[in-house]
Formats: structure tokens, C-alpha cells, sequence
């Protein structure tokens, strides 16, 4: 793709990221294809194609309006549009780059931007999420019927048996996550206890930075990378082995530290060593002996991978490695590239359209007739339980509770 950028712009690390970025597009269109949106609406603007033209019409200094910002408004950023695309465009951080453009040519409304501080300000302060969500819990029968849906109830604890061993991780906890769906990390705990590993809760961590760097917050997102590296260095210099996660939204975000601190002198080598240790609670199981771990299954489940797992992060594979060496089985299911529309915080901004992406992504899983349906990312399931009547966990508390379960009645 030809381009004129100015030439203040191309001076600027975000201008020569976003130039190299079109050049590499060649209008192919095949993105259209695997894009949730344009499937949807089959709007070349609401196409990954279509977006790229927008973006870089305004970053060449064309006109923008309200309309610009409601079809950029409308990606989810589900990149499966990258793993489409033979000419390898990372069309994410173009977006990235031209979002950020947008609000600063084209402010939002200040209600707008009221709300997104809120949810920034708020959901990533996992000492505010949990007080918050236990009160919404106790208030849950009275809310309407599209607020009730955000809010899960809680699951019978898993007891983690988080005994002292040699080899230790740390166990990200996550900002949304202990509030929505505690027994994620619990699952984590026991399963890796049962293995011989202790999972390390780092108190001083804080959000990821994914909510504040898709919501506007750049300089939030920079401040909270450079707060986590902080809090988990100490560990990692005692010889913790891996940066655990069980959120792939997060682990999704984490991964891009270097590029998010690359300019950093300070925090750039350290950003890079994070990035290094960092796994996914799929790619460490997948490494280790599960043979280990007894475990019955006796239910049919239906697998959802995460976009940030699938596209961001290619974790589909050893996911279904780790549960079929566990002897689950996992029947195929119909367009399971495409995006269940939580994305985040999209399903609050962008509720109809994620309400018709959870319809189509639900009735692609339940025409498996699973007795629970199982992800990795909190997102996810939360979305997709408020859609349905049939159980959505992580993956890993169905291996916890399986192994729980044995032990039981042995």
C-alpha cells in the first residue's frame, strides 16, 4: 500500500510502526473472510480492509468524524484478521496507533470519557473489584436483566493445598478475575501443587494494562507494566521459572511489554526478560508429566478458545494437547475461529453486537451437547454463562475439580 504521511508524523516511533504497518497490506481482502464484524454486517467498514483505508486516511491528514470512530469503535481486536492475512500486516497495533490518533483529533463526548476513566479507575483495582462484586451479587435480583448478566456467581471453592516446593511460579492473580471467577486461580494452585510447583501470589502487582492501553490509556498502561515488573522482579531474581497466567487477555498484553517498553532505558531489558518467562497455564502444563495427575472425566465439554489465546497467542494447540493427555475428549466445534464478542470491555460500549456474535458462538458450542462448556479467559466466560443455562469454567478448574474429585474417593 502507497502512503503520504506527513512527514512530523513519520518522524515519530508511532509513524514509522504505522507506515511500514500499510505498506504491508495489499488490499487482498481475504481478512474480510475470518472477520467477526464484517461477517456480521458485510460492511467493508466494518472490515479489518475497510479500517485500514480509515486509518490511514486520517493519519494522512483527511478529514475524520464521528463515523470514523464508530467503525474503528467496532473492531474487536480479536486478530483473526493477522492470522489470515499471508502478507503478515499486525493490523492490532495499527489500530492501536490509530485509536489513539482519533481521540486525540476527534475527542470523544465527556460523558464517554467519563465512563471509560470509570471502568478503567475502577476494574483494574482488584482491591475495588472484589468489595464491588460482592455487593452487586447481594443486589443481583433486583438489577435489569443486561446488568444481572455481568455479574457470575460464585463457585464452590477449591481447596489449592498450596504446600512449599523448589520449583515455584508466579501466579499472576489479575484485576477482574478473583472478583468474577476466584476459583480460576485456585484451580491453578491445586493443579500445580499436585505437581510439585508452588504458585506465588505477588501482593504488590497490579492490572495488566490491557484495559487502559484498548480503552485510551496509554500512559495508565505504560504506569502499570513498569508497576508489575517491579513486583514480580524480586521473585524472579530468587529463580521463580515462569510468569504464569491463567487470563489469556492478559497474557496476551504481558507478551507485548517490549514492544509497550521499548523506549524505556530503564525497563526495556527487564520488560523483555518478563516476556521471556511468561506461560500461559496451557504451554507450562503441556511440559510437564500429567501423568501424574489422577483424573477421571465423565463429562462431554465443548472447548472455546479465546480469541487472545487462539490469534494473539496460538495456545489452542497445547490447550487440546493438556486436556486430551488428560483424557477429556473434545468434539470439534462449527467456526470456532471466530470471536464470542466479549473482547474485553466491547460487550458493555458494543452490547448488541456482542449479544449477536455470543448467540452464534453459544449455538456453534452447544450443538456439541456438552454438559459444560470450558475457556481460558475470564472475559469469555463471563460473556458466554450470561447467554446460557449450561456451565462455562476455565478449563483448568474442570481439571482441578476432576482431580479433586479422585482423590475424594480414593
Amino acid at each position: 500500500m502507497q502512503t503520504f504521511l506527513p512527514a512530523e508524523f513519520i518522524a515519530t516511533s508511532a509513524g514509522q510502526r504505522a507506515d511500514a504497518i500499510l505498506r504491508d497490506c495489499v488490499h487482498c481482502g481475504l481478512c474480510n473472510a475470518t472477520c467477526p464484524t464484517y461477517q456480521v454486517e458485510r460492511n467493508e467498514l466494518d472490515g479489518p480492509r475497510g479500517r485500514i483505508y480509515l486509518i490511514k486516511q486520517m493519519l494522512e491528514g483527511e478529514p475524520v468524524s464521528e463515523l470514523t470512530r464508530h467503525h474503528l469503535d467496532r473492531c474487536l481486536v480479536c486478530q483473526a484478521c493477522e492470522t489470515t492475512c499471508p502478507s503478515g500486516v499486525n493490523y492490532h497495533q495499527l489500530l492501536d496507533i490509530g485509536r489513539t490518533e482519533l481521540e486525540q483529533r476527534v475527542p470523544r463526548p465527556l460523558l464517554q470519557r467519563l465512563q471509560r476513566a470509570l471502568l478503567r479507575g475502577v476494574m483494574s483495582r482488584r482491591q475495588l473489584t472484589v468489595p464491588l462484586f460482592a455487593l452487586a451479587r447481594l443486589a443481583r435480583p433486583l438489577l435489569p436483566a443486561r446488568l444481572r448478566g455481568h455479574i457470575p456467581l460464585l463457585r464452590t471453592p477449591i481447596a489449592t493445598g498450596n504446600e512449599s516446593h523448589q520449583r515455584r511460579v508466579i501466579l499472576v492473580q489479575g484485576c477482574v478475575q478473583p472478583a468474577m471467577s476466584p476459583t480460576t486461580n485456585q484451580a491453578a494452585t491445586a493443579v500445580l501443587n499436585a505437581l510439585g510447583v508452588q504458585a506465588l501470589s505477588i501482593d504488590a502487582e497490579t492490572c495488566c494494562g490491557a484495559l487502559a492501553a484498548h480503552g485510551g490509556g496509554r500512559a495508565q498502561a505504560l504506569e502499570q507494566a513498569r508497576r508489575n515488573i517491579d513486583a514480580w522482579w524480586p521473585a524472579i531474581e530468587a529463580g521463580a521459572e515462569a510468569v504464569l497466567m491463567t487470563a489469556s487477555g492478559c497474557s496476551n498484553h504481558v507478551q507485548g511489554y517490549p514492544q509497550l517498553l521499548a523506549e524505556d532505558s530503564t525497563y526495556a531489558a527487564r520488560a523483555q526478560r518478563v516476556a521471556e518467562l511468561l506461560r500461559d497455564i496451557s504451554e507450562f502444563l503441556d511440559a510437564e508429566r500429567l501423568e501424574n495427575l489422577p483424573i477421571e472425566p465423565r463429562e462431554r465439554i465443548a472447548w472455546h478458545c479465546p480469541c487472545t489465546a487462539q490469534h494473539g497467542q496460538s495456545l489452542d494447540a497445547p490447550t487440546r494437547r493438556v486436556l486430551t493427555r488428560l483424557g477429556f475428549e473434545l468434539p470439534p466445534v462449527r467456526d470456532s475461529h471466530l470471536c464470542c464478542g466479549s473482547a474485553g470491555s466491547y460487550s458493555l460500549f458494543q452490547p448488541d453486537m456482542a449479544q449477536t456474535l455470543r448467540a452464534r458462538k453459544l449455538a456453534a458450542l452447544e450443538a456439541t451437547r456438552p454438559a459444560q462448556i470450558v475457556t481460558a479467559n475470564i472475559g469469555c466466560q463471563a460473556h458466554l454463562t450470561a447467554g446460557t443455562g449450561t456451565p462455562v469454567v476455565h478449563w483448568i478448574e474442570l481439571v482441578a475439580r476432576g482431580l479433586e474429585a479422585t482423590l475424594q474417593s480414593s
